[in-house]
């Protein structure tokens, strides 16, 4: 599997977390931290993998 297909999987993954975030922070402020801590792990894989 090239690794072009694993960093736009990993900034895919990335963009739905943080639409997760964006969606549940009125509401359930404590999920929408470990959505957002989710998300900067995803795209720090993302650039980690680039490099």
């Amino acid at each position: 599997m090239p690794k072009e297909y694993v960093v736009i999987g990993l900034i895919a993954l990335a963009g739905f977390l943080g639409g997760g975030v964006y969606s549940t922070w009125k509401t359930a402020r404590g999920l929408a931290v470990v959505l957002l801590v989710l998300t900067v792990v995803a795209v720090g894989a993302a650039i980690a993998w680039l490099l």
